[in-house]
């Protein structure tokens, strides 16, 4: 609470260390205090995708069992089991003072191998656009914030937690793949705008110099290509894959500069004083920041988050 009153972020996310151990009233008073604290209304946010990441079902006080992985429901039942789900699911999160899911993951994986598979449907363009319009819809009915991700797509790439991940695919390749599932999330919900989270991948024949993250040409695919205009949002900048990106400047400041609307940030303060700076050197405009700002004003106002 201390640090919502002094820096006003859009939105904390919270992780599984936020909820262990915590009755469901305490987690519920936690969540109030920030938002009291806070000058504007947040988004408060939490990975809960079922299956291998999950940060509130993961704690026995908030729920007897770990919500399941979408490859898991969709064999139990197909996308009516994923409908209820998610709707049993929002409800969860809702009751607590969590107004937006860091999910569904629009990943496309057909190799059990790769990092992102456990965490993807598990099936083709598709079949994964009809789940994503499935769990977006849901989403919208019941009032909680969604975030698509890992923009462009993670395909079979290794794990950027741990180090950079190359994808040398063409870009016609995405267009009738990865691209999809994305482009239903997108067009299935028209005023209630999902947030994109994007990855940090390096996406060779897009852009070979930087990770998608900080990349302005993955940017302007997303919201060119895919006619884009809710809130894009970084994936981790703490992930080993960023760090060595600063060059003499902020990876923070070219996350904005590359047409990020929010950085997701553990060193909170480090991205603040470096986004403060470049205001005041004139690197970032007021005209960049309020067409950052606007987004996410929109974004909360979707939600009755603000009103």
């Amino acid at each position: 609470a201390a640090e919502a009153a002094e820096y006003s972020p859009g939105g904390y996310i919270l992780f599984g260390r936020d909820f262990d151990g915590k009755t469901a009233d305490e987690v519920k008073s936690d969540i109030a205090s920030y938002q009291s604290a806070a000058a504007t209304p947040m988004l408060i946010g939490a990975d809960e995708e079922g299956g291998t990441v999950v940060r509130v079902s993961a704690n026995p006080d908030l729920r007897s069992t770990r919500f399941s992985s979408p490859q898991k429901l969709y064999a139990e039942g197909g996308l009516d089991r994923i409908r209820s789900d998610t709707e049993e699911k929002d409800a969860l999160l809702l009751s607590l003072g969590i107004n937006v899911n860091l999910a569904p993951v629009c990943d496309i994986s057909s190799d059990p191998s790769s990092f992102i598979y456990p965490r993807t449907l598990g099936q083709d363009a598709e079949t994964t656009s009809d789940y994503i319009r499935t769990v977006v819809g849901q989403m919208k009915s019941d009032g909680i914030g969604m975030v698509l991700k890992h923009f462009p797509g993670y395909g079979e790439n290794t794990d950027t937690h741990k180090g950079m991940a190359h994808d040398s695919r063409e870009l016609y390749e995405f267009y009738n793949r990865d691209f999809v599932p994305f482009s239903a999330g997108i067009n299935a919900v028209q005023d209630k705008t999902p947030a994109v989270m994007v990855g940090h991948t390096i996406y060779d024949n897009i852009d070979p110099d930087y990770p998608a993250s900080l990349s302005p040409a993955i940017h302007e695919v997303l919201r060119d290509k895919l006619e884009f205009d809710g809130v894009a949002i970084t994936d981790d900048m703490g992930m080993d894959a960023i760090k060595d990106y600063a060059g003499d400047g902020s990876v923070y400041v070219k996350a904005i500069l590359a047409d990020n609307d929010m950085i997701c940030v553990t060193d909170y303060e480090t991205a603040y004083n470096d986004l403060k700076a470049a205001y005041e050197s004139g690197e970032l405009s007021d005209d960049i920041i309020d067409s950052h700002v606007r987004r996410i004003l929109m974004m909360k106002l979707g939600y009755g988050i603000i009103k």
